[in-house]
């Protein structure tokens, strides 16, 4: 093996293919060869962490339960909200992509203040139902609340949220006691990954708030509602396809991966 004759190499956190080939003796081309056949990508790195929630399992069950099983003429949602959307405003017009060159963007912008949207997704449907907030406190939240009654009136509805302080404050709990036909449902802590939403929320940063350029917190919000509109008017669903007990086994499995690597 090639291995066997190499110098250990120094210790690093980020090796390049030039610097590796430097430090073992090798040639670039020889290194890269080497990654792509074992499938290596030293530039890339993913963050993990797992969830300590005494009650995961049960929980994991319950939400995977409404995805897969969901309660015969009721509703399932997806809620969260994305607080502190910035709306930044570039100092000069953006530069189109040319061929052999990407899209510019000036690095310094002027902030014009932020809004927090909150969003409902239909896990049946893939429509979102959303409003935007300047902040985003359990007022806020029972606001949202109130105008998912309203727009899906006599529905049982069964939300999925994560475990923001806001969604169980006693206002909260005291409007839901009321009404009997929306049930919250929470995720495992450290387990947002659990709710749809967030799959939702990614489309719409990269696709409409990322590379925006908003003179106003008016105009980002009319930006987002406008994109927002266009999605339901072509929607589909995120299909949630793994059982609980996947879940459990790939999650056993996760830290003997770690061990093994390391």
């Amino acid at each position: 093996m090639v291995s066997a004759t190499l110098r250990k190499p120094k210790t690093a956190t980020h090796w390049s293919a030039r610097r590796l080939a430097k430090e073992v003796g090798l040639s670039a081309a020889t290194v890269h060869r080497i990654w792509q056949k074992y499938g290596l990508q030293p530039h890339r790195v993913d963050t993990f962490k797992f969830s300590q929630d005494p009650e995961f399992d049960s929980k994991l069950a319950n939400i995977v339960g409404l995805y897969l099983d969901p309660p015969e003429r009721a509703l399932v949602l997806c809620v969260d909200e994305k607080s502190q959307i910035q709306a930044l405003n570039r100092t000069q017009p953006a530069l189109p992509m040319w061929p052999g060159l990407p899209a510019r963007m000036t690095h310094d912008y002027t902030r014009h203040g932020t809004t927090s949207l909150f969003a409902a997704l239909e896990v049946a449907s893939g429509k979102v139902h959303g409003r935007c907030f300047p902040r985003h406190t359990h007022v806020e939240f029972l606001a949202f609340l109130k105008s998912l009654a309203r727009r899906y009136p006599k529905r049982e509805l069964h939300l999925i949220c994560d475990n923001y302080g806001t969604h169980k404050h006693p206002a909260v709990n005291k409007w839901l006691g009321a009404h009997t036909r929306i049930h919250l449902h929470f995720t495992p802590s450290s387990a947002s990954w659990l709710n749809l939403v967030e799959r939702w929320f990614a489309v719409i940063t990269g696709q409409a708030i990322r590379r925006g350029s908003f003179d106003s917190v008016r105009r980002l919000e009319a930006a987002i509602m406008n994109w927002l509109s266009n999605w339901n008017d072509n929607a589909k669903p995120f299909r949630w396809t793994k059982s609980a007990a996947d879940i459990k086994r790939s999650i056993r499995n996760a830290p003997l991966i770690y061990e093994t690597q390391h």
